[in-house]
């Protein structure tokens, strides 16, 4: 997903003006080192349920104040650096976005990505 783009493309929209107030963006990269026990991590392989993703995006779209909920998960094997997931909410006021952004990324995290980090020792 190319953020500007993407954001550039909703703002063509003639409701956009009327209906957005904030955008938030969540890029997650690969990371160097393992949440688990902070291993060097070499790759990922991931493997996104896309349609879970895309259901997720509707049901938050249909929150009060959200406008527009857009999700994208790499797939296959990523490196350290790699763009794994994107999202971007767009609504009307910060009380509205910030937690529908926060909620999504966890839901899809624990929904519809599996990650299987490959670490050196």
């Amino acid at each position: 997903m190319d953020i500007s783009a993407t954001i550039a493309k909703l703002k063509q929209d003639p409701q956009f003006a009327q209906k957005v107030g904030m955008v938030l963006v969540h890029n997650g990269i690969v990371r160097g080192t393992s949440r688990k026990d902070g291993l060097a991590v070499t790759c990922v392989e991931v493997t996104p349920d896309h349609a879970r993703i895309a259901e997720i995006c509707r049901e938050y779209e249909a929150k009060p104040g959200i406008y527009r909920v857009l999700a994208e998960a790499s797939e296959g094997r990523l490196n350290v650096g790699d763009d794994l997931l994107f999202i971007i909410v767009a609504g009307d006021f910060r009380e509205n976005v910030k937690p529908v952004l926060a909620e999504v990324l966890d839901r899809i995290k624990a929904e519809a990505v599996v990650k299987q980090e490959m670490c050196s020792v």
